[in-house]
């Protein structure tokens, strides 16, 4: 095939999804233009369903105030419920193996106090160097309250020389010579700012394998991957909801604890008072008796107002089904990189060829320096193509399946050929 306007939209006219676009709200210019949106990865476009459910609880707070927790549509004491089930069917979970709750860097947080345990020698965290700054944010200032020394305790995988990505085969071979010493690892089911999918299973059995505590980020992952959580034996794992899940800025976040681990009951979990039983919470007693499945760790009562939008968005999912995401995805991308190939003396693509290593995001860096890139980047929003820039010299582009066309991907590549061409 030769990748032409024609060929686009060909591709648009038989896509089984194509419907699924009119249920999201797309950006516009000045003059009521669609902008072309290729930033999901950073920020997914509303569900137009999202503002009927955030106005159906305005109506409910405003006709029942608090007895809306027992009495609203869909009331607000077990309204995490509402989403356990697209959230397993995304992570290939067991429903009562995820809970939707805070913002992910807050659960990363509950998570370590879990399950980061240093004992004797084995005392390190594993992850990779440049890893999104919130993580690493995190994971340094829990080695700092267990008193460790983030020189020795924190060890962060670099890619090998003259490569952009780390190797499964990387993670692997430092845990077999060094995982008797490493008590945690966390790894993104997604890198943020080159786009490579790893291998989670691979890197889950190494954890496992050594001894270690197999913690994922899956920020960039679900909503964007196929994912198995339960099959792979992750311990736990943690994600946003606003980039590819597109429940809003701010919206709840999630996590998933394996079955295994909540009948270890961690005697280190936080505890809040949403976390104990629903059937004695409101008898106010100073005993935690915990709530079954992953919900024991809720802290507090879930925000309804940046829950309801996901209920929408999951919603929308479950009715596309995964793997016909996943088959667009992969589709969208190949004709994205087929696109660029006769720019590659003003790019060079950083996210993996291997279509199994990376899902709806290229990475795509301007040669020529970083000023230029942003000039680039500048010239584009001009244009009403919206993606996005990481230092140094990065444009992040994700046609997400859910609602981006093939038409989109020509025309971001005909903008950014004339762009390059505008400036030298």
């Amino acid at each position: 095939m030769k990748p032409t306007l024609e060929y686009a939209r060909a591709c648009d006219e038989a896509d089984e999804l194509r419907s699924f676009r009119d249920e999201f709200a797309v950006p516009t210019n000045a003059a009521g233009q669609q902008q072309l949106y290729l930033c999901g990865h950073s920020l997914g476009l509303m569900p137009r369903a999202a503002r009927r459910l955030v106005d159906q609880e305005l109506d409910d707070w405003a006709r029942f105030a608090v007895l809306g927790h027992e009495s609203a549509t869909r009331p607000w004491i077990p309204y995490h419920q509402n989403l356990a089930k697209g959230l397993a069917y995304l992570t290939g979970a067991q429903p009562d193996e995820v809970v939707a709750m805070n913002s992910l860097t807050v659960n990363l947080h509950l998570m370590l106090a879990s399950f980061y345990r240093p004992q004797g020698r084995r005392v390190k965290i594993l992850m990779e160097a440049g890893a999104f700054s919130s993580d690493r944010h995190a994971v340094a200032s829990q080695l700092a309250w267990h008193r460790q020394n983030l020189d020795t305790a924190l060890v962060e995988l670099t890619p090998e020389p003259g490569a952009e990505s780390i190797a499964e085969a990387q993670v692997e071979a430092y845990l077999e010579r060094h995982g008797a010493e490493v008590a945690l690892v966390l790894w993104p089911g997604v890198q943020f700012r080159t786009g490579q999918a790893f291998d989670l299973q691979r890197i889950i059995r190494a954890a496992r394998r050594a001894g270690c505590i197999a913690g994922v980020d899956l920020a960039h992952s679900i909503g964007n991957m196929p994912l198995a959580l339960h099959e792979h034996d992750a311990d736990f794992a943690v994600w946003c909801s606003y980039k590819y899940l597109n429940a809003g800025p701010g919206a709840i976040g999630g996590c998933f604890v394996h079955e295994r681990n909540i009948g270890a009951a961690p005697a280190s979990r936080l505890h809040g008072w949403w976390g104990h039983e629903a059937a004695t919470r409101f008898r106010m007693e100073p005993r935690f008796e915990a709530e079954s499945g992953a919900a024991a760790w809720q802290i507090s009562n879930p925000p309804i107002l940046a829950a309801a939008p996901l209920i929408a968005s999951l919603e929308l999912f479950q009715a596309a089904r995964a793997e016909r995401l996943r088959a667009k995805s992969i589709a969208l991308t190949g004709f994205l990189e087929q696109l660029l190939q006769p720019l590659q003396s003003s790019v060079q693509l950083i996210t993996p060829r291997a279509v199994e290593s990376r899902g709806c995001q290229l990475s795509i860096r301007i040669l020529g320096g970083g000023s230029r890139g942003k000039r680039v980047l500048d010239r584009l929003t001009e244009l009403d193509v919206i993606c996005d820039w990481r230092e140094p010299d990065v444009i992040r582009v994700a046609p997400v399946p859910l609602y981006n066309r093939f038409e989109e991907v020509f025309r971001f590549a005909a903008h950014l050929t004339q762009v390059l061409q505008e400036i030298s």
